[in-house]
């Protein structure tokens, strides 16, 4: 065991918890959390409540937060300790504002929305709100239930408006949340782009392809007016996205999806990565080299 910590073949989540790690495939940041939630119930007399960050990543949202080994825990007022590793917050859970899987328990998605949104910085929490947003709102591309989503934001404030602190913060959170964003370089692009100054843009746009089929663009700036589309490495390494297709072949339909906006549209078309979302000053680097400034 003591070659293999040191090897980092297996990693020590808690006393006497420890997981073993493939070399070939890491754990996600999320993979971590919920891995650190099940070392804490399991090393627990009284299994926890999570709540927060983790109780994001159990419910399969993005968490782009700060690496961190601690989990989230929502405990009532009167109950005692401390344990290491373990951010505790105040507060009472009700009955139907948790659930069970895996064995563990954790806050309700609307609970967990409120949470992160009252809690998170706004980047974490517009990354994990459009993901929330997404299945209820968004199904599938070309869909967008406005009613659905004004329903689930009203049961989200609710839950907030029932806390003194954090209100604020989630307010401007849920108010920029937008389901439409399939990924959180969409969602963290779309903060770049306020900060840029560019109007709100239209999110997965519609154009008419060949033979009868759309092209969906994940960014209409309207204002410019551009197409702009944040370019996930996923499409490319992942082969359950690639659909079975070599590289090669992806590279060339993109390439021809590319040519046909342009030519059907005559607007210009930039892509960027993550790289190029560091900060506003770098997004606004990328638009500008091709032209792109806000309107």
């Amino acid at each position: 065991m003591s070659r293999m910590l040191r090897s980092g073949e297996l990693v020590r989540l808690r006393p006497g918890v420890y997981l073993r790690v493939a070399p070939d495939r890491p754990p996600t940041p999320e993979e971590w959390i919920v891995a650190r939630a099940h070392a804490l119930a399991m090393t627990s007399r009284n299994p926890p409540v999570f709540s927060h960050l983790t109780a994001a990543a159990l419910h399969g949202l993005p968490v782009r937060a700060p690496s961190s080994a601690k989990v989230h825990v929502t405990l009532p007022p009167e109950r005692p300790g401390a344990r290491n590793l373990v951010v505790r917050h105040r507060g009472e859970v009700a009955d139907d504002e948790r659930v069970q899987r895996h064995g563990i328990h954790f806050t309700t998605l609307e609970r967990t929305m409120a949470d992160v949104a009252r809690t998170a910085s706004f980047e974490t929490a517009v990354c994990v709100l459009d993901a929330a947003l997404r299945p209820v709102t968004a199904p599938k591309a070309g869909v967008f239930d406005g009613a659905a989503a004004d329903a689930l934001r009203e049961q989200v404030r609710a839950i907030v408006q029932r806390s003194a602190h954090g209100r604020a913060r989630a307010w401007r959170a849920l108010g920029f949340a937008d389901g439409r964003a399939q990924l959180p370089g969409e969602s963290v692009s779309r903060i770049r782009l306020a900060e840029l100054g560019f109007a709100p843009p239209d999110l997965q746009v519609a154009v008419a392809g060949p033979a009868g089929r759309d092209y969906f663009i994940d960014f209409g700036l309207g204002d410019v007016p551009a197409w702009g589309e944040f370019d996930g490495e996923g499409k490319y390494r992942d082969e359950a996205v690639r659909s079975n297709l070599t590289l090669e072949q992806v590279l060339l339909r993109e390439k021809q999806r590319e040519d046909w906006i342009r030519g059907a549209t005559q607007r210009p078309f930039v892509r960027w990565k993550w790289e190029h979302l560091r900060t506003r000053d770098t997004l606004g680097a990328r638009l500008a080299s091709f032209g792109i400034r806000p309107g």
